[in-house]
């Protein structure tokens, strides 16, 4: 018999977990992506792009693609998606797993100052001028126009369209991972005084959290939203180990 898994991704995590998924002769994998990347990369599963229309088009989709297990590899950000997520298989029956990958935590020398909000972000640099990093990628970055007294360094995967209605911002399109001495670099190079990120945890953008600490430069942290509690694991080789006993042991193809 065939599992028919549906992956909702958009994230490193959920591409390694598609490929490690899909050596199993018996899986048939799907990996979801909400088209927010212009250039994503190459998946190496079948892709399908695009919303599904909230808990109740998921749930619709569920039910005609007969999925038989769900599997929530979103960003730690994307709340709504995760909720819709959990509230299609409490409505479909269909199994949900999640990869929940854990947030940094500060350490010794670090400087955070916890928000919970983006917009809670942008009152939390003050009034006073300072040169900003804004390292929480393109969906959000508006919310900082309310705060035009600072100087912007963006960084995002795709371009920041409309740009900022500020007067002085710099646009970076790069996709990680990110270093941490080329973050290093990075922040001497423009002057920061203060950076804004996500909690996303993870390697691939902790650079910038610990070249921060070694140049003293604050860090305003926003908080992630609460998550549904579903089976959950924090790595993909976990995740897979889920599946595993899920499904029962199957030789992989090829072997």
């Amino acid at each position: 018999m065939t599992h028919r898994i549906l992956i909702l991704g958009g994230t490193t995590e959920a591409r390694q977990l598609a490929g490690k998924l899909a050596r199993r002769a018996d899986l048939s994998v799907t990996l979801s992506l909400a088209g927010r990347t212009e250039s994503p990369v190459a998946q190496g599963v079948p892709v399908r792009t695009g919303g599904f229309g909230g808990a109740e088009g998921l749930a619709a989709y569920l039910g005609q693609e007969r999925i038989h297990l769900l599997i929530d590899a979103t960003h730690p950000y994307a709340a709504r998606i995760s909720a819709n997520a959990a509230e299609a298989a409490s409505q479909t029956g269909v199994p949900i797993f999640a990869l929940r990958r854990s947030g940094w935590e500060p350490v010794a020398g670090d400087r955070w100052t916890l928000v919970d909000s983006v917009a809670e972000a942008a009152q939390a640099l003050g009034a006073a001028p300072r040169r900003v990093f804004l390292a929480i990628g393109r969906q959000e970055a508006s919310a900082f126009e309310v705060a035009p007294q600072h100087r912007y360094l963006i960084r995002s995967v795709d371009p920041v369209e409309p740009k900022l209605a500020v007067p002085d911002a710099t646009y970076i399109l790069s996709r990680g991972p990110f270093p941490e001495a080329n973050e290093r670099v990075l922040l001497e190079t423009h002057g920061i005084d203060a950076i804004v990120s996500k909690n996303s945890g993870g390697e691939a953008t902790y650079g910038k959290i610990a070249a921060a600490r070694a140049l003293g430069i604050e860090v305003i942290m926003v908080r992630r939203s609460p998550l549904p509690d579903v089976p959950s694991a924090e790595t993909v080789d976990q995740l897979a180990e889920m599946v595993d006993h899920f499904f029962g042991p199957v030789a992989e193809r090829g072997v």
